[in-house]
């Protein structure tokens, strides 16, 4: 189970349809739940989208690397690839990925897959 907080309800039906079709479980999570929800579907990774509207993207980020029963789970954050403060705030917060919003849209098949299965991850714009 991958785990997404993105407000944007377009961007996230697109996620959903690329999951589907991929055949990966995703569950999107209301940021204020997502230390819950990770504790309790065993997620295997978060995508975060680090341009949300509360401001406090990079602050969850903190929030999930800080605690035992999070810190492991790998987080991708994505951002406008213009952005490169708030990409060094989210790399600062713990976030192991964060990649350009362009990129995470044209590698998201190959990323969905690899962070269901635990592996290594190769994207141009990461």
């Amino acid at each position: 189970m991958i785990i997404v907080v993105v407000e944007d309800l377009l961007f996230l039906s697109k996620i959903q349809q690329t999951a589907q079709k991929v055949s990966i479980p995703i569950e999107a999570v209301d940021p204020a739940k997502v230390e819950e929800r990770a504790r309790a579907t065993s997620a295997k990774a978060i995508i975060v989208d680090l341009n949300n509207r509360s401001g406090s993207a990079v602050e969850l980020v903190r929030t999930l690397k800080a605690h035992s029963a999070t810190r492991g789970i790998p987080v991708t954050g994505f951002l406008s690839h213009v952005q490169a403060d708030l990409a060094a705030a989210a790399h600062a917060a713990g976030c192991d990925r964060v990649l350009a919003r362009s990129a995470l849209t044209r590698e998201l098949p190959e990323l969905l897959k690899a962070l269901e299965h635990g592996a290594p991850i190769a994207i141009e714009g990461a």
